[in-house]
């Protein structure tokens, strides 16, 4: 990690701080993650308190989660709400992305930022927004209302990734089809789609983990029938504090980490595609 060749023409204070950087740096990354770190151990306690030190290990609430009923529900909800939202997040947001990229007229970044905005926004702000707008159509307490609000929030962040991969798209490449005889949706479907799928792809992934892990707007929109996994959570922690809990923390953070390694993969057939391409 800290093996680095230097040029001659550094001074060893230049050297001395190069080094300190890079222990401070992983100083403040185990600072970040340790918090997260400690769950894990206590999934595995055999005591009903989340406490150290840790006198012995068992599966105990794991099984208690695999064979609750409350916990069963909730995850079912939310593999079957995250991924609708997401595939509408990721509709919505790849065609709006690649209609601004083509577009030309006066207040296209007032357009833009108002399609962001929900990352930047609260989201009590949003909730509270969704909740007094979706109440009088009856979509409150719905499955419907639930996945329509969460891929309000994820599709901004497939319009940001879309379009940054749109910022290499060559037109001329629009143009040839054109001239070959496609009309404009297979020109999408066989030209812009393959080339702009890693930002696609990116984006969806941003969406699923950001409808999977939310809570806010569930609090506001969903009912008992409609609970989550990260509400049961809360739930949880309000009510009782088990360490079923940190177990269900512990699957999470695998889920979560896979997603991540899913992501660094994509980025490096990227890139590797890029350099193959460029070669």
């Amino acid at each position: 990690m800290f093996k680095t060749d230097f040029p001659p023409y550094l001074s060893a204070t230049e050297r001395a701080w190069h080094y300190a950087l890079r222990i401070l740096c992983a100083l403040i990354l185990l600072f970040l993650l340790l918090p997260i770190l400690v769950i894990v151990p206590l999934s595995f306690n055999q005591s009903s308190l989340l406490l150290y030190p840790i006198e012995s290990f068992s599966l105990r609430w794991y099984q208690t989660l695999f064979h609750s009923d409350e916990w069963a529900r909730a995850t079912a909800n939310s593999f079957i709400v995250a991924p609708a939202a997401t595939l509408l997040a990721t509709v919505l947001g790849t065609l709006a992305a690649a209609g601004l990229h083509r577009a030309q007229f006066r207040g296209k970044g007032l357009l833009m930022a108002v399609l962001i905005s929900p990352m930047i926004v609260p989201l009590v702000v949003t909730g509270l927004g969704i909740y007094l707008f979706f109440a009088p159509y009856g979509l409150v307490n719905s499955y419907s209302g639930l996945i329509l609000a969460l891929a309000a929030i994820g599709a901004p962040f497939v319009v940001t990734t879309v379009s940054a991969t749109l910022q290499g798209f060559d037109p001329n490449l629009l143009r040839a089809s054109y001239s070959l005889g496609a009309g404009p949706v297979q020109t999408f479907l066989r030209v812009t789609l393959p080339i702009i799928a890693p930002g696609v792809i990116a984006g969806a992934l941003f969406a699923f983990a950001t409808a999977f892990d939310e809570i806010v707007i569930t609090l506001f929109l969903a009912g008992p029938e409609q609970t989550t996994l990260p509400r049961q959570m809360f739930t949880g922690i309000r009510e009782n504090i088990s360490p079923v809990i940190a177990a269900v923390a512990t699957i999470l953070i695998l889920f979560s980490t896979a997603l991540l390694l899913a992501l660094e993969w994509l980025r490096g057939r990227v890139e590797a595609k890029t350099v193959r391409l460029n070669g």
